[in-house]
């Protein structure tokens, strides 16, 4: 009967040892894929080395050293991170999203990160107002503030056309050959290009917009969504998340 019992209590322990080697036994961190944008400063860009970095590329480094999880960072771009999230391709986004309501019916949303807005920009130094833009064609980014805004008033101010491009880079690069003539964009990513000498300058001033949130798809992945929400508050109750902006952030 002894023996027996110590063949089931070895067995036992070889099972759990087995669990261990396979789960961690708790120590193994939970590791999420999160997407986020190729360009879209000072939130997401390279450094000199080729990594990445920006406000939310190290929010989400803080929140998750707060909270204790993995993450693989995916840098998919805009479009690519919104079809990824749906698909179940990638746990969540962090990528200057604006909290929409169409957005709310597919994705869910942290707290708002960041209070954003919208502007318009050009080179040209005799643009220096929206109706001085009657005639012309302006560019917008796809799936953004800027390009909804731009729409809005596409008839009021008489523009030609919207010319609609898949990141900020390209959308800077048609203005800079005059492809178009104005771009409209989130106002703190302008601010920031043009304080690194760009060669832009705005003809607008902040219209206010929505806020920036991380988001997870509809009805999935609730406990991240609350690990980033509990992260973002310890980060800013402590001075973290005001010290990444101060970082950034300077001339807006």
């Amino acid at each position: 009967m002894k023996s027996l019992s110590k063949v089931v209590a070895l067995v036992l322990a070889i099972t759990i040892i087995g669990s261990c080697l396979v789960t961690g036994c708790g120590s193994k961190k939970d590791k999420y894929i999160i997407g986020t944008d190729t360009v879209f400063a000072p939130f997401e860009m390279k450094d000199a080395s080729g990594n990445y970095i920006g406000i939310d590329i190290e929010i989400l480094d803080a929140v998750a050293r707060d909270q204790g999880f993995a993450y693989e960072l995916q840098a998919l771009g805009f479009d690519a991170c919104l079809t990824a999230v749906q698909a179940g391709e990638i746990d969540g986004m962090i990528a200057g999203m604006s909290i929409r309501p169409d957005r709310e019916e597919i994705y869910d949303f942290s707290t708002p990160y960041f209070d954003s807005g919208v502007c318009c920009a050009v080179m040209d130094p005799g643009i220096t107002k929206l109706e001085d833009l009657k005639g012309k064609t302006v560019a917008a980014k796809a799936s953004t503030e800027g390009l909804t805004y731009a729409n809005s008033i596409k008839d009021q101010y008489g523009f030609k056309s919207v010319v609609v491009y898949d990141d900020s880079a390209y959308m800077y690069e048609a203005v800079k050959v005059g492809d178009a003539d104005a771009c409209f964009e989130d106002y703190p990513v302008m601010g920031y290009g043009i304080a690194q000498g760009n060669g832009f300058h705005m003809i607008t001033d902040l219209v206010k917009g929505s806020s920036y949130g991380f988001a997870v798809k509809k009805g999935k992945n609730a406990k991240l969504l609350e690990m980033f929400n509990k992260g973002f508050a310890n980060i800013k109750a402590n001075g973290t998340y005001q010290a990444i902006l101060d970082k950034y952030i300077k001339a807006v």
